[in-house]
């Protein structure tokens, strides 16, 4: 058999050989923490656990003073590309923590296919848990000495949580956890949604309109990094049948989409069935004209991405 022979090509993210090699297309620089010159805005690399391996990128604004509201943000890369501590989040995360005048937890999580959904879920719980062990009393000293950043400049009581695509269903399901299982020492506020990665196996929207290929390749992406899941109708995708749904561990959601992302109408229909679900907060979503997914990603300075990032971070510094 040649070393060549596919067994996934999903270009351009990732492919899968059958000898077992991952080749990923995309997300693979990393940059180091550091103090941006531009906004002095500081950064570090903090390892919570060793087995499994999990690691937060923490940032703190140069006004940083007691008590500041906390955002935990979850990448995105479809589950199985990018991480916290690529470029294109390094320089998000300085910038959104500059503006907002926030403390950041940037979650490192494991990828698929080596680790497949649901270990993104578990690594993101496990670094939640950490971070709310700051506030809850269970801390030792020790080994789990604290991390002053979060103690000293974090609002235990203004938490946020955030993610782009992948990392917005990451932050979503997050937020049931904390809804379901309570997360002691630490109350959340709201969760941000970036074009989220939600999927269903009926078409919606301008899905109805998608070449056979592109519905294909999205299913076919969620069996991939999540190989013993139900299918695209699985809770884990598709919040409409997840019966957990109105326990969403919140009271204010805000949703952006953008118009040309095959999963504008996913985001829309979200704050649809979310506001169906019994559950008792507020949810706006906000529609991105003209743009793609995660745009802003790739210039942080377009109109379009300066008014999302105004939206959030007026809605981190909520009251």
């Amino acid at each position: 058999m040649s070393n060549e022979e596919l067994c996934y090509d999903f270009s351009p993210m990732i492919k899968a050989y059958k000898d077992g090699r991952i080749e990923r297309l995309l997300g693979t620089a990393t940059v180091p923490p550091s103090t941006q010159p531009e906004t002095g805005v500081q950064s570090k690399d903090v390892v919570i656990s060793q087995q499994p391996a999990i690691s937060v990128r923490l940032y703190i604004p140069k006004s940083a003073a007691t008590k500041l509201p906390l955002l935990v943000y979850f990448h995105g890369g479809g589950f199985c590309i990018e991480s916290a501590s690529s470029p294109t989040y390094h320089d998000y995360l300085n910038s959104l923590v500059s503006e907002a005048n926030v403390v950041a937890v940037s979650v490192e999580y494991r990828l698929a296919p080596e680790h497949p959904v649901p270990a993104a879920y578990d690594d993101s719980w496990a670094a939640l848990k950490w971070v709310a062990s700051h506030f809850d009393g269970t801390r030792k000293g020790g080994e789990e000495e604290d991390e002053d950043w979060i103690t000293s400049y974090a609002d235990s009581q203004r938490v946020f949580f955030a993610g782009d695509s992948a990392g917005a269903n990451i932050a979503h399901h997050m937020g049931l956890k904390v809804g379901s299982d309570g997360l002691v020492g630490v109350k959340l506020i709201g969760v941000v949604l970036v074009h989220p990665y939600f999927w269903g196996s009926e078409s919606i929207g301008v899905e109805l309109n998608a070449p056979a290929a592109m519905r294909e390749f999205m299913a076919a992406m969620w069996r991939f990094v999540n190989p013993l899941s139900s299918g695209s109708d699985d809770p884990l995708m598709n919040p409409e049948k997840d019966p957990k749904l109105g326990k969403l561990g919140c009271g204010k959601v805000v949703v952006f989409v953008a118009e040309k992302d095959v999963l504008k109408d996913r985001g829309w229909y979200y704050g649809e069935v979310l506001r169906k679900s019994g559950w008792n907060g507020v949810v706006e979503v906000m529609e991105a004209k003209g743009e793609g997914h995660c745009f802003h990603l790739d210039d942080l300075t377009c109109e379009n991405a300066v008014a999302m990032q105004k939206k959030i971070v007026s809605f981190l510094n909520q009251v």
